[in-house]
């Protein structure tokens, strides 16, 4: 059974609760079953993982003999779903040794070195010191490697280097109940240490906030469109700020996604005709009858009075699902300019699917979703695109002030 879901929502149920109770191993083994039968009919990005699902089930059911409280198979649901590599994969509750969905920092690999790529800059309350560059040396005293290899997946090929980099910044992202601490070579060569634990991010009260500078407007998002009563604040935001010369919407901290509801409502504030958005692909297949394609387009209406000047929307690593759809969007519609770096690249369109005897489910991308260009939504590159190589100052929403002042 699966049901349709709109934003990224985690729950924590009780730690302790989760530790006392005992294991149901039988029943265990038919919510085993019940995932991967899920993951192989439903799961869009099947073929795209190249993941031995004979080898899922056979290391996860040695897995349940082990387990001895619900903590245990919390985990290894968890870990079941990291085999796929996909930060959209995702269980509805998590424990004290789960891991983060996120990290305040990026990285990649160049040349088999880690390198810090992106800072969260526009969240962070306490970075003082330009760490973009650096070098990854070590988390919590091991090697990059060793970290890697002790990633509690198995069936994936952790050489290959897309796996490489979501292994390592799920390690960045790190365990709640262990430190984070990262040994770093700076452009000088010298090696520093740094405690991502001590890292604060900003905390909102609001939705949505406003200023301007030199006549345009600038809308911030507060990780807040599946908040149906966005729109509203919205509204009530832009109507304000009709009369500048030109208008930026700030997208880097929509990190938990949100939902089309919203997203449409406000895109529609910019529009005057119908127009397409986004592109949804599916692989419907009934009983034993072959695969057939299914595809549909996605349109945004317009909706109360429209905004007509220059617009630019930034984005970056932490513009996740729903906000990414909303880039897309504008972009698709010819309305924007879209400002910044790669996105969270959350893939696809998500159900949510209730285990049977559990009191949590996961979560499976069961549609693409696609630029009306036919460019896949996690591969979208911005026009403007913005290398960070600062955190001293912002850079993406500097282009942007430019593109609308120029």
């Amino acid at each position: 059974m699966k049901i349709i879901i709109t934003i990224i929502y985690l729950f924590t149920l009780s730690f302790s609760s989760f530790a006392q109770a005992q294991v149901d191993k039988e029943k265990a083994r038919k919510d085993l079953q019940q995932i991967i039968g899920d993951i192989s009919t439903d799961y869009v990005y099947l073929n795209d993982k190249n993941i031995d699902l004979e080898c899922v089930k056979r290391f996860y059911n040695k897995q349940i003999d082990s387990s001895k409280n619900k903590t245990d198979i919390v985990l290894l649901f968890e870990n079941l779903l990291n085999e796929f590599y996909d930060s959209h994969l995702i269980l509805n509750t998590n424990t004290n040794s789960s891991f983060r969905l996120y990290s305040p920092i990026y990285a990649i690999f160049e040349k088999e070195k880690a390198v810090i790529t992106n800072v969260w800059q526009t969240e962070l309350e306490n970075l003082e010191s330009n760490i973009i560059g650096y070098e990854i040396l070590k988390i919590n005293g091991r090697s990059i490697q060793e970290n890697i290899e002790r990633f509690p997946t198995h069936c994936q090929n952790k050489n290959l280097p897309q796996v490489r980099e979501w292994i390592l910044n799920k390690l960045l992202a790190g365990q709640y109940d262990k430190p984070r601490i990262l040994t770093l070579k700076t452009k000088n060569n010298a090696v520093i240490e740094l405690d991502l634990d001590k890292l604060k991010l900003k905390q909102h009260n609001e939705l949505i906030s406003s200023k301007k500078v030199n006549n345009i407007g600038i809308i911030e998002i507060h990780n807040s469109l599946g908040a149906n009563n966005l729109i509203a604040k919205f509204d009530s935001v832009l109507n304000s700020l009709m009369n500048t010369e030109g208008l930026i919407i700030d997208l880097r901290n929509t990190v938990d996604g949100g939902n089309s509801y919203v997203a449409r409502a406000i895109m529609g504030r910019f529009i005057n005709e119908s127009l397409p958005y986004q592109v949804h692909t599916v692989e419907e297949k009934y009983d034993n009858n072959p695969k057939v394609d299914r595809k549909w387009i996605e349109y945004v209406n317009p909706r109360a009075e429209q905004y007509k000047k220059p617009l630019v929307i930034l984005v970056g690593r932490w513009t996740g699902s729903m906000g990414e759809g909303v880039s897309i969007g504008f972009d698709a519609m010819k309305r924007g300019k879209i400002v910044g770096s790669e996105m969270e690249r959350l893939a696809g369109e998500m159900y949510y699917y209730p285990f049977e005897n559990q009191s949590f489910g996961y979560r499976l991308s069961t549609a693409k979703l696609l630029h009306v260009n036919g460019t896949p939504r996690e591969k979208y590159i911005p026009k403007h695109y913005i290398r960070q190589t600062t955190t001293q100052k912002d850079e993406v929403l500097q282009k942007g002030l430019d593109l609308i002042e120029n």
